[in-house]
């Protein structure tokens, strides 16, 4: 998967911006502030409908404007896609794929895998387990359509359910029937989901592992460890067990919801004794991981986002990353950075055939 060209019409601080991409490696050199970020958040608009950095669709409208509009070509294997996303302030996003709408953002998500790393990944080490939910939950949608559908419904019941149990608390009732209802699509949903996320973190743990021992000489071993309410019981007993609970809570406190991702190094978490250069080298890793598991599951070569990565690395490390992920035959790669000179002297070396636009 090549994105070939890219055009941006009102999207955050851009008027209008056109490119024509190299299929290797492509920069995008300015001052901070000029909206580097901005072009990759635009690309990563393309693979997923959404902006990574977490903005809602109506906030990347240029000031004083009326909508933004996204449109790509994209190279996909035989044949040549149009992709354009467009928002209106005064309606609902809408993708197309070809002049054809996509019923549902779902069905878009996987056409085009992104990894993105950036200064925000510190967030999945030192935040509570929801970021790291959604990073796995994100992994693994672009691998398996079937998993994002489980996982909406999975929350639409959910949150159905602790609507009823915040009633009963709020009007003195209680009516246990009713709960139980909600028993069977939850469990049903949520083991899926759960044999899913178990399948997948044992795949990608000896692949971060792998990478960490190359990016950091194999001075440390870092595990990515997988903890569910349902590795201890079934998904049935847990609801029964809980409901007590539950109903003096006013919500579930049980199920794959409250799943997370556990990163250790030497069998200790890595917040907790990893240094900033461990810390940067293992989410290095673990996004390097996405990418091949990605690749291996879906046969289709993500793009890669470096986001400000010559500020979080020194240059040798970052040549080495670049290096690496071009001699993995990862795909296209788009980096920002602030430094034209810099940017040259590493890229250059690695393929002739990047460019490097001003932005």
């Amino acid at each position: 998967m090549i994105i070939k060209k890219l055009s941006l019409y009102n999207f955050k601080n851009h008027s209008e911006k056109k490119f024509e991409f190299s299929p290797q490696i492509n920069c995008f050199v300015g001052n901070n502030g000029v909206g580097k970020t901005n072009i990759l958040d635009a690309l990563h608009y393309l693979s997923v409908g959404k902006s990574f950095l977490g903005n809602t669709d109506l906030n990347n409208i240029k000031t004083d404007e009326d909508f933004f509009t996204l449109d790509a070509e994209i190279q996909n294997e035989d044949s040549e896609d149009i992709i354009r996303i467009t928002q209106p302030k005064e309606a609902k996003k809408i993708i197309r794929k070809n002049d054809k709408s996509y019923d549902r953002l779902a069905d878009h998500i996987g056409y085009l895998p992104s990894v993105m790393i950036s200064p925000y990944d510190s967030n999945l080490i030192s935040d509570s387990g929801e970021s790291r939910r959604k990073f796995l939950d994100a992994m693994i949608s672009q691998t398996d359509s079937e998993y994002l559908f489980d996982l909406i419904q999975y929350q639409k019941t959910i949150q159905q359910r602790n609507a009823l149990l915040k009633y009963f608390a709020k009007n003195r009732t209680w009516d246990k029937d009713s709960l139980e209802i909600y028993d069977d699509p939850i469990t049903r949903f949520g083991t899926r989901i759960f044999n899913k996320r178990k399948e997948f973190v044992e795949q990608l743990n000896p692949i971060v592992q792998n990478f960490y021992h190359i990016i950091s000489g194999g001075k440390e071993m870092v595990s990515v460890i997988y903890e569910s309410h349902l590795l201890e019981d079934s998904f049935e007993n847990l609801l029964k067990e809980s409901l007590e609970k539950d109903r003096m809570l006013t919500y579930t406190s049980k199920g794959i919801h409250k799943d997370d991702l556990l990163f250790e190094m030497d069998h200790i978490l890595i917040k907790k004794i990893g240094s900033q250069g461990q810390q940067k080298s293992f989410l290095i890793s673990l996004k390097l991981a996405q990418m091949s598991l990605v690749k291996e599951l879906t046969n289709k070569t993500p793009i890669l986002l470096l986001d400000d990565i010559f500020d979080k690395l020194d240059d040798t490390r970052v040549a080495q990353l670049i290096e690496l992920v071009n001699k993995e035959s990862f795909g296209q790669i788009f980096i920002t950075d602030t430094h034209r000179e810099r940017t040259e002297s590493v890229v250059k070396k690695i393929n002739e055939e990047s460019v490097i636009f001003d932005v």
